[in-house]
């Protein structure tokens, strides 16, 4: 895990579980965390297509997004109707069934996962990106210069940059209600507490024994996805903000495998770096002795 920039006494690593299995697909997490941070409406045109996601995607405008899924009967695959070229029609013709025939719908509040190996802050070359006392990761709008190093740095697809100004932008867990003792805007919308804040720690043992429970109702998929895995498995290096999921990661549009590949090189790169500047730094040294003994 990266230093933290900000130090704070008593401060302990905060986080979010999200579980998939009690959201209801309200938005309202969306909506507060829109209204909280000052962020623009998505519209509501009701597009061919986009069923009722107006927001498709995580972006520098929408810090949370609640995707919507219908899962087709026997589809290996998920139904996206906020994916392009998704056509209704074709579909129900694909899978031999009339619309009233589809299956669950399958909904999930998706939002920064704040990484414990966060290849955004480590791509940063500002100091925009930063860890907080907390273990939260920051975007500092006014330190950021727009680069987008961030953005590929991502393997989630969270950060993107403002078609406004310009510079990056991302879920911050609400860190000025944080530093007020207040749960983040989400969170506390939240009817179900499909969305949950706390100790992180506090939080993995929670999101264990709701695994439990399912299982014991024969819900045998039930997993978690980004806490509790091996070390040669972790996702990021494990994830502040994780989920409990009942249904192979891609169907949720998130990597089954996914890690910062600048943490991983920023060693031998960094040794490089430094091997670079020596032998400049000698180049230099050298000509400067050449010419003094001409």
């Amino acid at each position: 895990m990266t230093e933290r920039a900000i130090e704070r006494e008593g401060a302990q690593r905060m986080g979010f579980f999200t579980d998939t299995t009690t959201c209801i697909g309200c938005k309202a997490c969306e909506v507060a965390c829109k209204q909280w941070n000052d962020l623009p409406s998505d519209g509501a045109e009701f597009r061919k297509r986009a069923s009722y996601d107006h927001t498709g995607e995580l972006n520098a405008r929408t810090w949370r997004h609640v995707r919507f899924l219908e899962l087709a009967e026997g589809s290996p695959q998920p139904i996206d109707f906020a994916a392009d070229g998704v056509d209704l029609v074709a579909a129900a013709e694909e899978y031999q069934q009339p619309f009233a025939g589809f299956g669950d719908w399958v909904f999930m509040s998706d939002v920064c996962k704040h990484c414990t190996n966060a290849g955004c802050l480590d791509a940063c070359p500002t100091g925009a990106l930063i860890r907080t006392e907390f273990d939260t990761v920051v975007l500092q709008p006014d330190v950021c210069n727009g680069c987008g190093y961030c953005i590929p740095a991502c393997p989630f697809g969270v950060v993107d940059r403002d078609a406004v100004d310009g510079r990056a932008a991302k879920c911050t867990l609400c860190y000025d209600r944080l530093e007020d003792g207040l749960e983040p805007a989400c969170a506390k919308a939240c009817p179900t507490d499909s969305i949950q804040f706390g100790p992180y720690d506090e939080l993995l043992d929670v999101a264990a024994r709701r695994v439990s429970t399912l299982h014991g109702r024969g819900v045998d998929g039930a997993y978690l996805y980004g806490a509790h895995d091996a070390p040669e498995e972790e996702i990021a290096g494990g994830l502040g903000a994780f989920f409990l999921l009942t249904e192979a990661p891609e169907r949720y549009g998130l990597p089954a495998a996914a890690d910062s590949p600048i943490q991983e090189n920023v060693v031998p790169a960094t040794l490089t770096a430094m091997g670079a500047g020596l032998l400049a730094a000698a180049g230099v040294a050298a000509s400067f002795l050449w010419s003094r003994h001409r």
